[in-house]
C-alpha cells in the first residue's frame, strides 16, 4: 500500500487545504466582528454628531453651565482624563426653567477619528439639582443630592456605564458638555446610549447650555 504521508504532492495538497481552512475561519470571525460593529453603530449613535440628532437652537441657549475645574474653552485637568483618575469633573449650572421636569447631560468628543465619541450620558436629573460633585461612580443610578435624589447614567462609547474621560489618540481634542432642561422624564433603561437619549429628548427641550473643554496628548 502506498504511504501517502511521504508523498510530496499529498503533503502540498494537505497544507493548501489547512491554509484555506484557516483563511475561512479568519474570514468568518472578521465578518462576525463587522456585523457586531454595524449593530453597535446603528443602535448607539456612535459617530453621529449631536446636531444631526437634536439640532441646537440659539434661542434655547439659556442655561449657564460651568466648572470650577476649567473655564469654557480651556484645558481639562489631567485628573479627569484617562491619563489621571478618569473621574467626572465638578459641574454647576443656573437658569433652569420652572417648567422643567428633568435635566440631561451629555459629554462628547466631536474630534474623534471615527466621528463623535460619547464620554458620558446622564439623564433624569431632578430639575432642582444645580451641581454635580466630581467623581460620580460608574453606576446605573447615582445619588446627585443629599436626601436620596438620584439620576440615571447611560452607556458611553467605551462600552461602560457613566463617565469615561478624555483619551485622544494624539493631538488636541474638544470635549463638549451639553446640559438640557426637559419638560418630561425620559425613564430609559440604565444602558441607554447617547443616540437613544437624544432621540427621546426631541420635542421636549426647554433650554440648553454648553461647556467646552480641551485635552491634548
Amino acid at each position: 500500500m502506498r504511504d501517502l504521508s511521504r508523498d510530496p504532492a499529498h503533503a502540498t495538497r494537505r497544507d493548501l487545504l489547512e491554509t484555506m481552512l484557516k483563511g475561512l475561519l479568519h474570514m468568518r470571525r472578521t465578518i462576525s466582528w463587522l456585523c457586531m460593529a454595524v449593530l453597535v453603530l446603528s443602535t448607539c449613535g456612535c459617530g453621529t454628531p449631536t446636531e444631526a440628532i437634536l439640532p441646537e437652537e440659539p434661542e434655547r441657549l439659556t442655561l449657564r453651565l460651568q466648572s470650577p475645574a476649567f473655564v469654557d474653552g480651556g484645558s481639562i485637568p489631567k485628573v479627569y482624563t484617562c491619563d489621571g483618575r478618569d473621574g467626572s469633573p465638578p459641574l454647576s449650572w443656573a437658569g433652569v426653567p420652572e417648567a422643567a421636569r428633568s435635566l440631561a447631560l451629555i459629554c462628547e468628543d466631536p474630534d474623534a477619528p471615527m466621528g463623535t465619541f460619547t464620554h458620558w450620558v446622564l439623564f433624569d436629573l431632578p430639575p432642582d439639582v444645580t451641581e454635580l460633585k466630581e467623581g460620580l461612580p460608574p453606576e446605573a443610578t447615582v445619588k446627585v443630592k443629599p436626601g436620596g435624589k438620584a439620576a440615571r447614567q447611560g452607556k458611553n462609547d467605551f462600552g461602560k456605564l457613566g463617565y469615561g474621560g478624555p483619551c485622544p489618540p494624539r493631538g488636541t481634542h474638544r470635549y463638549a458638555f451639553r446640559l438640557y432642561a426637559l419638560d418630561t422624564r425620559l425613564d430609559w433603561e440604565w444602558d441607554a446610549t447617547r443616540g437613544q437619549v437624544l432621540g427621546a429628548m426631541k420635542g421636549h427641550v426647554l433650554a440648553e447650555g454648553r461647556l467646552l473643554g480641551k485635552y491634548s496628548r
